[in-house]
């Protein structure tokens, strides 16, 4: 009416002006999109062409010689891989002998006597006294041969090569396997068992006594937490070795990302762990070990550690992890971060923490289970964590052993149900369909609360949004795992005065969604799969179907993965539309099931009033003086993820930041009321 009345116009030619000006916009955007899809399929041609010009003269990739084996004798073919694996072993031979001896040494030459190594390239340790493993050597060349006679091959570093003092990272890596040993073996004085006689904190006073550092001195202003934890876990020692030493290369992990949008499987130890850790990535491989116990194998590792609050800043560790197997059936696996003298390459290889001699000690106890001690220890500074959570942190439920011991042994309960349950109704390929599609939900939902690097976020300040919540931005152009468009992440973490059971149960319990989830519409929602991951009830992967207002809503179900542990409990959901969970749910690829996670993470009790534990000299964790079982209270984790515009590159409003901020705060009231919370 205003337009109309300064222009001259009636009412009906605005109107007519404004659809026309719409439809012009909607034909330029589809012109331009079509634009963008013939060069695409440009470059698909371009692509199907190279790959059918290469698969007429196939080459196999072990020996270089034809791929096809009907061309050459099994024979030749066997010598052929045999003769490129040699070359390859001498040429890395060669190259280590033109470092450490200071002259070329050609690959086609005469082998080079052992004792020529041996005399100047070895290096070694004091035996440990941990129990049956005092009768293995723990001594390490840096050249071939190690103490019980076995041979370390030296693997040459990746493209980018790491200015790295190699030999100081050997004796780096033996200091901290023998004081994990140490460690694990110690208990009283050393270790002050906690109420609940499960985990144990360091003496630090008592460990000062015994140990000194082997990265150099604590920044003054970081924090320290060291613990320790023992359990059985149903699993075979060198497989948790295998899972352990298994992260991919960084440029591999990148690559396959890009490639087919889904996570990298051959990464076994992110999954053993994933709502611990963000990202892991091998970044140089020192010493390949022998064998398949992966004994002696020593790499150099980046890593992003996590506990699902956005108060809580991810731990960026660049480290090296040495594995040791000291006796049959007995193996230690040490981490302990690179000082920042050793890496020219890293200017600020500490952001916020450091990693001391940390790992496990795994004794296979049977054909079927094993016995683990772990010990974690790390520096931080914990003036970057959020007063709400610094408690958790200090008595160390935060990052600590209790934590790592109860991942594994949850995910190994999970692994042997798996493999043994048979569910009515879905088929084996659509329940490991349906377990990889909640595996990605989960994992995108802990990158969304943490902010890790797995996601490019733009952190947001606009708005009414409360001090304690973090909102974020990204834009999903071409992942085919999630809608396209503008995703906007919000989370923030408050104190809950209830146990970590009863809320578990509450958030988890279909009947009682209605409560809090504006999805359920107001009514009871209905469990049609239920695929379980644990032992308890609570740990299972299950579809769910609301009560719809309209038809529309009946197309859409809700993925939901939820688990509880000592360490904490998680429920993560996402709706999903029935056509995509049918072509799981047959053993489809679920990779191209677009969705966007949300949740809860219920974190240990640990008061905000809680101020113990801490020496008043150095603020050093001396002692817990509260178990998590005894703390009526705990920490709950909010996140949301939606989309608030299906084009990549619309711009973000205030009012929708202002709306996921208010789905927030309301979800909080309503888990309140429901549980008679003040």
């Amino acid at each position: 009416m205003e337009l109309s009345r300064r222009l001259g116009l009636e009412g009906k030619q605005i109107k007519f002006w404004f659809q026309n000006r719409r439809t012009q916009m909607k034909t330029q955007l589809e012109r331009h999109e079509n634009v963008i899809l013939r060069q695409e399929n440009d470059k698909l041609r371009a692509e199907n062409d190279l790959l059918k010009q290469a698969m007429t003269t196939p080459i196999c990739n072990s020996c270089g010689g034809p791929a096809v084996p009907g061309e050459i004798s099994y024979e030749q073919h066997q010598l052929r891989i045999e003769n490129a694996r040699l070359k390859d072993e001498l040429t890395r031979i060669c190259a280590l002998t033109n470092k450490f001896l200071g002259r070329p040494l050609s690959s086609s030459g005469s082998p080079i006597p052992p004792h020529s190594l041996n005399s100047n390239l070895e290096l070694a340790v004091g035996r440990n006294g941990f129990g049956g493993l005092n009768n293995a050597g723990t001594s390490l060349p840096m050249g071939f041969e190690f103490g019980d006679g076995s041979m370390m091959p030296i693997v040459k570093p990746m493209v980018n090569e790491m200015q790295y003092d190699r030999s100081a990272f050997v004796d780096v890596a033996l200091s901290a396997m023998d004081e994990l040993i140490k460690m694990a073996q110690m208990d009283n004085p050393l270790w002050i068992k906690g109420l609940g006689g499960g985990m144990e904190t360091l003496n630090v006073e008592e460990y000062k006594r015994n140990f000194s550092s082997c990265i150099g001195m604590k920044p003054s202003s970081y924090a320290t937490e060291a613990t320790k934890a023992t359990g059985l876990v149903y699993l075979r020692g060198l497989a948790l070795v295998e899972a352990l030493m298994d992260a991919v290369t960084f440029t591999l992990y990148v690559m396959l990302v890009k490639l087919f949008s889904v996570l990298v499987e051959m990464n076994r130890w992110v999954e053993m762990f994933p709502c611990m850790i963000a990202r892991a990535a091998t970044i140089d491989v020192l010493s390949s070990g022998t064998g398949v116990t992966r004994d002696n194998e020593l790499q150099v590792m980046d890593a992003e550690f996590q506990v699902l609050s956005p108060l809580v800043p991810v731990r960026q560790v660049r480290f090296i992890r040495f594995c040791k197997q000291h006796s049959e059936g007995v193996w230690a696996v040490v981490d302990v971060s690179i000082d920042p003298g050793q890496d020219a390459t890293n200017t600020q290889m500490f952001p916020n923490c450091r990693r001391l001699p940390s790992g496990c000690v795994i004794q296979d106890v049977d054909t079927k289970c094993s016995k683990i001690t772990w010990v974690e220890h790390s520096e931080y500074d914990d003036s970057a964590v959020h007063h709400l959570l610094q408690p958790l942190l200090s008595s160390g439920f935060g990052f600590g052993a209790h934590r790592w011991l109860a991942t594994l042994q949850r995910q190994c309960d999970c692994m042997a149900i798996l493999m043994s349950q048979d569910i009515p109704g879905i088929t084996p390929a659509g329940r490991k369909s349906m377990i990889k599609l909640a595996q990605r939900m989960t994992y995108n939902f802990c990158a969304g609360v943490c902010a890790s690097s797995v996601h490019k976020w733009d952190k947001l300040s606009v708005g009414n949004v409360g001090e304690d919540v973090r909102v974020m931005t990204r834009k999903n152009i071409n992942d085919p795992g999630e809608p396209h468009g503008v995703v906007l992440s919000a989370a923030t973490s408050v104190w809950m005065p209830v146990t970590q059971e009863r809320l578990f149960d509450f958030l988890r319990d279909e009947r009682m969604r209605s409560e809090w989830d504006i999805l359920s519409n107001g009514g009871p929602m209905q469990e049609m799969v239920h695929v379980a991951k644990g032992m308890g009830h609570g740990n299972c992967v299950s579809l769910l179907r609301g009560s719809a207002i309209n038809a529309n809503e009946n197309n859409m179900l809700i993925l939901q993965e939820t688990w509880s542990d000592a360490s904490g409990a998680l429920v993560v959901y996402a709706p999903v539309d029935i056509s995509s969970m049918s072509v799981v749910m047959n053993g489809g690829d679920s990779a191209y099931v677009a969705l966007l996670p949300s949740g809860f993470a219920i974190l240990p009790g640990i008061s905000p009033s809680y101020h113990g534990g801490r020496s008043e000299s150095n603020g050093a964790l001396v002692k817990p003086e509260i178990d998590g079982s005894i703390v009526s209270g705990c920490l709950l984790t909010v996140g949301f993820q939606i989309l608030v515009n299906n084009v990549p590159t619309a711009k973000l409003t205030v009012e929708s930041v202002e709306t996921v901020n208010n789905l927030i705060s309301c979800t909080i009231q309503k888990i309140k009321a429901a549980l008679t919370v003040t």
